[in-house]
C-alpha cells in the first residue's frame, strides 16, 4: 500500500469516526441508544444515500476500482475486529449470571421465554408454512435459513439493553438482573445454534451422509467448545495467570488478554467454530468463567480494552453495518413489517406466558416482554454473520437491523415512560410470593 493509499485510508477513517461519534452523541442527547446513531452514520455515508446524492464527494471518499477494494478490505478487517471486542466485552461484563432471589425465575423464562418462539419458528419452517426461499443467502441452505430465522425471533440484545439500564439508572434493580441473567444464558445457546447453521452452510455440496456425519461432528465440537470454555478452561487460565514463568502476565495484562482471545478464536477456526461465538465465550474465559471469579484481577486492563474499542473498533463496526444496508431495490418493506409485527408477537406472548408462570402479573409482565424483545447489538451481529456467510440474502439482512434497531428503541422508550409515570418495574414482593406459591403446587 502506498503512502497516497495510506492517506486515502485515514482521511476515510477520520470522516468515518467523525461521522460516526457525532451521530452517537445526537442520538443519545435524544434519549436513544447510541448504537443507532452510529448505524444511521453509516448509512448517511452509504452508497444508498451519499452515493446518490453526492456522487463525486463519495468517489472521493472511498475511491474507485483498485482503490476502492483496497479500502474495503481494510475496513471490513477493522469493522471484524470490532465485532469481535464487541462480543468478548459483553461476555467478559456479564455479570453474577443467575442470583439466588432470580433462580426460579430464570428457569422460567429460560424454560418457555427463549425456546418457546423458537421451536414455533422450527416447526412452522420445516412444515413448508413459512416461504424460505424468499430469505434465502447465495449459500442455498434453508435449513440455516431457517435456523437464523429461529434465532432473530428469540435473540435479546445484551449490550443495549446494559446501556439502556445504565442510562436509566436501574443497572442495579432486580429487574435489571432479571433480564440480563436469562439473557446471557439464553445467547450462550443461540450462538451455538448460530455456529451449527454457520456449518450448514459451508457443507451444502456434501452427500446426505456427509452433510449428516458433518453436522453431527461440528455441533458436539460447538457445544463441546462451549462447555469447556464455560468450564474446564476458565480453572486452568486461573492457575495459569499465577505461574511464575507467566511473563506476559506480568508485563501486560492487556497483551496477556488478547492473546487468550486470539487462542480462543485459533481454536475455534481449526475446528470450524463460529469465531463471534468463540470470542463471545473467550470474555467468559478471562474472567474465570460462569461467576466471574477472576473479573476484578482483570478490570482495569478490561476497561481500557474497552475504552479503545468503543472508541474506534466497535463505532466502526456499526458504521460499517448502517453502510451495507441495502437501502435499494432488493429492500421489501413488506418483509421488514411483517416480520416486525410477528416475530414480536411471538416474543412478547413467550414472555409473557413465561413471567405469568414464574408468579408476575400485570405491569410486570408487560415490563419483562418488551425490555426481552429488544434484539439490539445480538440482533445486529447475527445479521452480520449470517449474510456474510451467504446464510441469508440482501433483503432479509436489511429487515433483521432494522428490526434490531426499532425493537430496541420500542424498549428503551417504554422503560422510560413506566419511570416516568413512577410505575413500578417489578413488583418483587409479590412477585416473590407467587413465585414460591406456583413452585409448591408443583
Amino acid at each position: 500500500m502506498s503512502s497516497i493509499e495510506m492517506g486515502s485510508v485515514v482521511l476515510t477513517l477520520c470522516v468515518l469516526l467523525f461521522s460516526i461519534h457525532s451521530m452517537g452523541y445526537l442520538f443519545d442527547k435524544l434519549k436513544q441508544p447510541k448504537l443507532v446513531g452510529e448505524i444511521f452514520a453509516g448509512i448517511l455515508l452509504g452508497p444508498f444515500v451519499l452515493g446518490k446524492v453526492f456522487p463525486v464527494f463519495s468517489e472521493l471518499l472511498f475511491g474507485s476500482n483498485n482503490a476502492f477494494n483496497k479500502m474495503d478490505i481494510v475496513l471490513n478487517f477493522l469493522s471484524w475486529i470490532g465485532l469481535i471486542f464487541l462480543m468478548f466485552i459483553s461476555g467478559s461484563e456479564a455479570r453474577k449470571l443467575v442470583s439466588k432471589e432470580n433462580r426460579k425465575s430464570t428457569a422460567w423464562l429460560l424454560g418457555i421465554g427463549t425456546p418457546l418462539p423458537f421451536f414455533i419458528v422450527m416447526a412452522l419452517g420445516m412444515n413448508a408454512l413459512i416461504p424460505l426461499d424468499t430469505i434465502t443467502g447465495s449459500a442455498n441452505q434453508q435449513t440455516s435459513a431457517l435456523l437464523v430465522l429461529a434465532i432473530a425471533v428469540s435473540v435479546t440484545s445484551i449490550p443495549v439493553i446494559s446501556r439502556i439500564f445504565l442510562d436509566l439508572g436501574i443497572i442495579n434493580t432486580r429487574f435489571a438482573s432479571l433480564i440480563l441473567g436469562s439473557a446471557v444464558l439464553e445467547d450462550i445457546i443461540l450462538w451455538g445454534v448460530l455456529a451449527v447453521a454457520s456449518a450448514l452452510a459451508t457443507s451444502s455440496q456434501l452427500t446426505n451422509s456427509a452433510l449428516t456425519s458433518d453436522i453431527t461432528e461440528h455441533v458436539v465440537a460447538t457445544f463441546l467448545f462451549m462447555g469447556l470454555g464455560l468450564t474446564f478452561v476458565p480453572q486452568v487460565l486461573s492457575r495459569i495467570h499465577d505461574l511464575k514463568i507467566n511473563f506476559l502476565y506480568k508485563t501486560s495484562k492487556m497483551g496477556y488478554i488478547i492473546l487468550i482471545l486470539f487462542t480462543y478464536l485459533s481454536v475455534a477456526a481449526f475446528f470450524n467454530i463460529n469465531l463471534i461465538f468463540a470470542a463471545f465465550i473467550a470474555g467468559f474465559g478471562v474472567i474465570g468463567g460462569v461467576g466471574g471469579p477472576e473479573r476484578e484481577r482483570f478490570s482495569d486492563p478490561l476497561e481500557s480494552m474497552k475504552k479503545v474499542a468503543s472508541a474506534l473498533f466497535i463505532p466502526i463496526y456499526f458504521g460499517m453495518v448502517g453502510y451495507k444496508l441495502i437501502l435499494g431495490r432488493e429492500f421489501s418493506s413488506s418483509m421488514l413489517v411483517t416480520f416486525i409485527v410477528v416475530s414480536s408477537i411471538l416474543a412478547l406472548l413467550a414472555m409473557g406466558i413465561a413471567a405469568r408462570c414464574a408468579g408476575f402479573k400485570g405491569l410486570d409482565i408487560i415490563n419483562l416482554a418488551v425490555t426481552t424483545n429488544a434484539r439490539g447489538g445480538p440482533g445486529i451481529v447475527l445479521a452480520s454473520v449470517a449474510y456474510d456467510a451467504g446464510i441469508i440474502n440482501a433483503a432479509f439482512y436489511t429487515t433483521l437491523v432494522l428490526t434490531a434497531i426499532i425493537t430496541s428503541q420500542i424498549a428503551g422508550m417504554w422503560l422510560r415512560f413506566v419511570l416516568y409515570k413512577g410505575w413500578p418495574l417489578l413488583s418483587e414482593t409479590e412477585a416473590e410470593e407467587s413465585v414460591e406459591a406456583q413452585l409448591s403446587k408443583i
